[in-house]
């Protein structure tokens, strides 16, 4: 079993030709993303894109251009609850970012799943922790999930990203690099 953390599971078996792929993104772990910056994401943030059967994909990394699988091709199925997002997916080794994500798991590199979202308006809410922040996730449009290899949220191994929103009480404007974005 490859896992994210002692909450977070992705867990590959092969079934013949193609690869079944089972991961778990548990919802209301907090994590602190920077110094004083914490995060968490509410139960059923994400369930009204799953609800409504708008198209989501599984992708290598956060590229759109290595995809593994999407709700709309049909090898993709997300489960929603209290708990956790739970999906499911069919991998075909039938790409080289395919083999590579495969032969990746297979030697311990990829150890997590990663959502890739937008906060709906109203979807935030930003509260003082003494010297810091945390944000809680309420709703959001889930777009992508992704195998990565070092995420930041320890429950289920989350990129950093920066920690900037629209509200200008926020005290942190520290430097954005490129591997810094809104993504859990």
């Amino acid at each position: 079993m490859l896992w994210g953390a002692s909450l977070g599971a992705l867990e590959l078996r092969s079934d013949g030709g193609a690869t079944r792929l089972r991961a778990t993104f548990p919802y209301g772990a907090e994590t602190e993303l920077a110094p004083g910056r914490r995060e968490v994401i509410a139960p059923r943030a994400f369930a009204d894109r799953i609800e409504e059967g708008g198209e989501i994909h599984l992708l290598s990394g956060h590229d759109y251009n290595r995809p593994l699988a999407s709700t709309t091709a049909g090898n993709l199925s997300l489960r929603d609850s209290d708990d956790a997002l739970t999906i499911e997916a069919e991998i075909d080794g039938g790409t080289t970012w395919a083999r590579d994500f495969l032969a990746a798991h297979a030697s311990g590199l990829i150890r997590g799943l990663s959502p890739g979202f937008r906060v709906t308006p109203e979807g935030e809410r930003i509260e003082r922790r003494g010297a810091g922040v945390l944000r809680t996730i309420t709703r959001a449009a889930l777009f992508e999930l992704s195998a990565v290899t070092r995420p930041a949220y320890p429950a289920a191994q989350i990129e950093a990203r920066a920690w900037e929103t629209h509200w200008d009480r926020l005290p942190y404007r520290g430097p954005a690099y490129h591997l810094n974005r809104w993504r859990v």
